[in-house]
């Protein structure tokens, strides 16, 4: 689906897709009184991210008003010691860590069945911009269906995906409809647990969304300003 063009010089309407109401809410605290950015809870794992973010979609296409850039954010779990607790991360790649079949010789992902993909790449100047802004990490972000609960599921993630910082269970989603739409997409997370062992003594849901909101406090600039297409 083709986006209708913007008006030259008009910065482009923004989406801002978080799987639950708590994760919209600090987006938009951050975001008041600043035109062109939406934020919309649209469920918690992939499917629902993605059913959700192309129904907003298509509904602000047929009204005319569509938007020019989705953005997928939220709290998540940090690989550590590369993304501490409280730090953010910027995606650079979008991956889906278990789409795919098991084999005899391990995971296979989608793409060597012979169809599909599992990434999708923001564009370099967004990543760039928006990570400077706020002084976060870049790196993959996995998207998963189940969250890692073992200290041998998140070595086995991290073997196959050497630069992921951060896994959540919605960019991919939210990458997927952005692209059905043509539209670039971008992730942030703020790290709230580790990935591994669950523990939630250790888990800074509060702190991590305080920093998911100054984050956004600080680079909602850059998302209606930045280049979008490299």
């Amino acid at each position: 689906m083709t986006p209708h063009p913007a008006p030259p010089g008009t910065p482009p309407r923004v989406l801002v897709a978080t799987a639950v109401p708590a994760e919209r809410d600090a987006v938009a605290g951050a975001l008041t009184g600043i035109p062109g950015l939406d934020v919309l809870a649209v469920g918690v794992g992939p499917a629902a991210a993605a059913a959700g973010t192309a129904t907003a979609l298509a509904r602000a296409a047929a009204a005319d008003r569509p938007y020019g850039l989705v953005v997928s954010a939220g709290i998540g779990g940090g690989f550590v010691p590369h993304a501490p607790v409280g730090s953010l991360v910027v995606a650079d790649e979008i991956t889906v860590a278990d789409l795919g079949a098991e084999t005899p010789g391990g995971f296979a992902p989608v793409i060597e069945l012979g169809f599909g993909a599992v990434t999708h790449r923001p564009p370099r100047s967004l990543v760039r911009g928006a990570a400077d802004a706020c002084g976060a990490a870049t790196g993959t972000v996995l998207t998963v269906s189940t969250v890692t609960g073992s200290a041998a599921r998140a070595a086995e993630l991290r073997a196959r995906h050497p630069r992921a910082l951060a896994e959540a269970m919605e960019g991919f989603g939210v990458a997927e409809a952005a692209a059905l739409h043509g539209l670039p997409v971008l992730e942030v997370r703020a790290v709230s647990n580790p990935v591994g062992p669950r523990d939630r003594a250790a888990w800074r849901i509060g702190d991590a969304l305080t920093a998911l909101s100054d984050a956004f406090g600080k680079f909602a600039p850059v998302l209606r300003s930045c280049t979008t297409h490299d």
